[in-house]
């Protein structure tokens, strides 16, 4: 399982993360709402998305 987080007081909404991996992230309103625990065969997904985030507000464990 690869572990997902983000920081609520970093995340702005810009979205990019819901582009990279839309099976882990929704944006409805900012803070994204995400799947914390997710397959390893998603991990390539959330690191794409954790390195688009503007204000590198995710981190994957």
């Amino acid at each position: 399982m690869a572990r997902i987080l983000v920081d609520a007081d970093k995340c702005q909404g810009y979205g990019q993360c819901c582009y990279e991996a839309p099976a882990i992230f929704t944006l409805i309103d900012a803070p994204v709402t995400y799947v914390a625990d997710v397959d390893e065969s998603l991990r390539d997904d959330a690191e794409r998305a954790a390195d688009a985030c503007p204000v590198q507000a995710i981190t994957v464990e």
